[in-house]
């Protein structure tokens, strides 16, 4: 896939769910878009952990061993990525970890969904920060941008902070307070001038 140059599309930018979406997947989701070009859009929801779920418990599921260094990040929550082949693992992490299966999505931020990023990171091996995720949002031609235009998300900069943050309860409010929005403020009622 070829991305047009920075600016021409959202891939590693947020979208950040307006109130009153009327999709409770959705609902104060904050996704990272991963790929975005005239034909599609992916994206990771950030912000939405599986309950119960945490990397070393699907480590084990999926009988990769852990090394004796992988303490620490193996309890981080596995998250929720998106409705779309929720049985899909996708890795978020820092850019300092890339093999050629790894997609760039933004300076410093890449996505890898083979198997080899889970065996480094159970031996404690690997990028700096990461997060798994479980399935994807996925937006056919024109879907997300039409969505935009009907106010049904914002968008801004990621960073690498929010993004690997395990505070997820309060994500959306600190991607809104990025754009200077007090979440209070905010309408579930759209309009047009």
């Amino acid at each position: 896939m070829t991305l047009k140059p920075s600016g021409a599309y959202l891939a590693g930018k947020l979208l950040i769910a307006m109130p009153g979406i009327g999709d409770p997947r959705f609902e104060r989701a904050v996704i990272l878009i991963c790929a975005h070009d005239d034909a599609h859009a992916m994206g990771l929801t950030v912000n939405r952990p599986v309950d119960g779920l945490i990397l070393s418990d699907l480590l084990e599921r999926l009988e990769i061993a852990t090394g004796p260094v992988a303490a620490g990040g193996l309890d981080d929550a596995v998250l929720i990525g998106g409705p779309v082949e929720r049985e899909r693992g996708f890795v978020l992490h820092t850019g300092d970890y890339h093999t050629e299966h790894s997609l760039p999505v933004a300076e410093d931020i890449a996505l890898t969904s083979t198997r080899d990023v889970l065996e480094t990171l159970a031996h404690g091996q690997g990028p700096r920060r990461s997060v798994m995720a479980l399935g994807y949002a996925g937006w056919g031609a024109g879907q997300l941008e039409q969505e935009i235009r009907d106010n049904v998300w914002l968008t801004c900069p990621a960073d690498e902070a929010l993004l690997f943050d395990d505070d997820h309860d309060h994500k959306w409010s600190q991607a809104l307070a990025k754009l200077g929005i007090n979440p209070g403020l905010l309408s579930a009622v759209a309009g047009r001038a």
